[in-house]
């Protein structure tokens, strides 16, 4: 009993510094985004602000410097979102139809075809670029919105249909074939069978292509509008501005901005995406 009592509290210790270790980071900054830059400059990095102050995240919001454009991370917040809505719906239902199809229409290809999704969805990043950029310049979508929800439509693909055919393996084949007796056709079954039995892991999916997309840096930077680009290319470069004054408190206020919206997509679907996540897995 001694023995499981000592290594329990050496477990929750061990968790208790690893989570102290990981959180310090975001303390420091956030404490920061409140300061003046007077205050960054002088005061220690784990003080509180003398006088909170609210005037860094208005600045990173409205006025703050990316480059020579003044307007802060705003009109980037919202081209993210103009890309990440169209793009993650697209991939979500997309590969929930692959998922369906490859899980309750099964052909001799289906298991190949997913090999080959799945192959392709681990290639590095790197090696799509000179082949995405000669396609849209193709399809006279470089450097355009529409061309960036193209790219990350097609790279979520793969993974949504993993996940939805995992869990579509599961279900009951006895429902497709009972609806079909009904008269039901292919779309039928989908969306009034099949799609209303799948909450947990439309959550999961639309977390996981969600946050790939808002995080990603490579093809924002490469393929972005010009002007438009999205917010972590927007965020990079306005800390990495040489023109005037370096002000950290803002480019930190900007920093937390950006990651405002993943983290409290995890804090309000968290336990969703880990009930979702964990039925995906047993039931593959």
């Amino acid at each position: 009993m001694r023995r499981r009592r000592r290594g329990s509290a050496l477990l929750y210790g061990a968790l208790f510094a690893a989570g102290l270790y990981f959180l310090t980071p975001l303390y420091v900054m956030l404490v920061a985004s409140f300061k003046s830059l007077q205050e960054v400059r002088t005061s220690s990095i784990i003080s509180l602000p003398e006088v909170w102050t609210i005037e860094p995240w208005i600045k990173a919001w409205s006025s703050a410097c990316s480059g020579l454009e003044c307007d802060g991370i705003r009109p980037y917040f919202i081209a993210t979102f103009e890309i990440a809505v169209p793009a993650v719906l697209l991939a979500v239902l997309l590969g929930a139809l692959n998922g369906y199809v490859m899980a309750k229409w099964r052909s001799r290809s289906a298991d190949v075809i997913f090999l080959l999704l799945l192959i392709g969805s681990f290639v590095p990043l790197q090696l799509y670029l000179i082949p995405l950029a000669v396609t849209l310049r193709e399809l006279n979508a470089y450097g355009t919105t529409a061309g960036l929800v193209l790219i990350h439509t097609v790279y979520g693909i793969p993974l949504t249909t993993m996940l939805f055919r995992n869990f579509y393996v599961a279900l009951p084949d006895e429902l497709v074939r009972a609806a079909i007796m009904d008269g039901a056709g292919f779309f039928r079954i989908f969306f009034q069978v099949i799609l209303p039995l799948s909450p947990a892991i439309i959550i999961v999916s639309v977390i996981l292509v969600f946050s790939g997309i808002y995080n990603d840096f490579l093809f924002a930077l490469t393929f972005g509008e010009t002007g438009k680009r999205p917010i972590m290319a927007a965020v990079q470069n306005l800390v990495a501005s040489s023109y005037g004054v370096k002000e950290h408190n803002v480019n930190i206020a900007a920093v937390m901005i950006s990651a405002l919206p993943t983290l409290l997509l995890f804090l309000i679907a968290g336990r969703f995406f880990v009930r979702g996540l964990t039925q995906g897995a047993l039931k593959g």
